[in-house]
């Protein structure tokens, strides 16, 4: 039962393995795109959970007790607090953070370049019409990938020629 409370190493070392892990996760994860975190295909959804097993050891160590499973839990969200509380309060730590909107298409035209700069085909985009009532990219005025990995469809005023 004592052996739940033992820590395999120091306190301290939790939480600088957690702090580095969580920093270095994040930053592949804005590195790998929007798309990443806002459209979940099967295939994303695998890469999710095997990245939580391909980061455990370098997390946990040789460690497997509850104590240290708790340390580090509540250094993961500190850590996800104190990256919100941050962005909250900087636009420039936001925009690094969380990125921009990109704008995919406007006036009726898709921007080609753009959407395999940002890893989307046009069915992405044609559901995400579709989902706004729209039936083709004609029809919208502006096509926006957001921060969030959702596509944003502003309709084009039907009073419009």
């Amino acid at each position: 039962m004592s052996s739940l409370f033992e820590l395999a190493m120091p306190w301290w070392e939790f939480v600088l393995r957690a702090a580095v892990v969580y920093f270095a996760v994040l930053a592949m994860v804005r590195l790998s795109g929007k798309r990443t975190v806002g459209q979940f295909t099967p295939f994303d959804l695998i890469v999710v959970i095997l990245l939580g097993t391909a980061v455990q050891n370098s997390l946990i160590g040789e460690d497997v007790s509850l104590l240290g499973g708790l340390i580090l839990a509540a250094t993961l969200i500190a850590l996800n607090w104190l990256v919100a509380f941050a962005t909250s309060r900087s636009r420039r730590l936001d925009g690094l953070v969380e990125g921009d909107p990109v704008l995919l298409g406007r006036d009726g035209r898709l921007f080609e370049a753009v959407l395999r700069r940002e890893n989307m085909n046009r069915l992405d985009v044609e559901e995400a019409l579709r989902d706004n009532g729209l039936s083709s990219v004609e029809d919208a005025a502006l096509v926006t990938l957001e921060v969030d990995g959702t596509i944003t469809v502003v309709p084009r005023d039907q009073g419009r020629g």
